[in-house]
């Protein structure tokens, strides 16, 4: 949960600069916001990753049980099993 918190102090910490830069048009303000902007699309992605990796690593370990409690695979439906096409009309 600390990443979550990162997260939030990043967004909250560019909303005067958010503020400045529309209401008051401030141009250094805006470069602020893409500046941090960047910094949340980089702490974005380290997110994904960790949280895939995480996923990923308690995924293989309950790999062995979940083979066996797959279900077969399924057969092929029989030929008389499958519709008829409609008849021709004359």
């Amino acid at each position: 949960m600390n990443n979550f918190g990162k997260l939030k102090d990043l967004v909250m910490s560019l909303e005067d600069d958010f503020s400045k830069f529309y209401d008051k048009q401030n141009a250094a303000a805006g470069t602020r916001v893409r500046k941090g902007m960047q910094e949340l699309k980089t702490m974005a992605q380290a997110f994904r990753t960790e949280v895939q990796n995480t996923k990923n690593t308690g995924a293989a370990a309950a790999a062995p049980a979940a083979k066996k409690a797959a279900p077969a695979a399924k057969k092929a439906a029989p030929a008389a099993a499958k519709k008829a096409a409609p008849a021709k009309k004359k």
